[in-house]
């Protein structure tokens, strides 16, 4: 077998192990409610989607899989005023209008064995000269990145 067909199997392998585990996210009341009274509905689908990506991305990279992931999204505060934000306060700038983001995570992963661990993180930006993301969520999708490479390391038992 050639090298390229291996690594072609092995790669196959590694993404049918991710695809293996049923990843859900699902919002926090209070957090439903600002999504429902001020971020936009659809910005939930975003982080939602993001979150996910990561998590697939993290558990293929590694090679990992676990029975179920159950994500709830706590908090979540964008860098930038979202499309809804904008369209409701004609003062907000969707370029130059800056914030604080950052988010809350907390999960429960069901391991293939039937164990459950629970996992959490949490990290808001305290600076606001720090905010130089480009886009709506950049310091959510920060947080949304370390808290897969925190469910990993559960997985793997690190």
């Amino acid at each position: 077998m050639t090298r390229i067909a291996l690594a072609a199997l092995i790669a196959f392998g590694l993404a049918a192990a991710a695809e293996a585990t049923t990843i859900n996210v699902a919002y926090s009341e209070d957090f439903a409610e600002k999504l429902e009274d001020d971020y936009g509905l659809r910005e939930g689908t975003r982080l939602s989607e993001e979150i996910i990506e990561d998590l697939e991305r993290e558990l293929n990279d590694r090679g990992l899989e676990a029975e179920r992931i159950d994500i709830t999204i706590l908090d979540a505060k964008p860098n930038r005023p979202t499309m809804e934000q904008v369209s409701g306060r004609p003062g907000l700038d969707p370029f130059r209008s800056v914030s604080i983001g950052g988010m809350s995570l907390t999960g429960t992963i069901t391991h293939m064995g039937g164990e459950v661990s629970e996992v959490e993180y949490k990290w808001f930006e305290n600076d606001i000269r720090q905010s130089v993301g480009v886009s709506t969520w950049w310091d959510a999708n920060r947080v949304s990145r370390r808290f897969a490479r925190k469910v990993a390391e559960d997985l793997a038992g690190e």
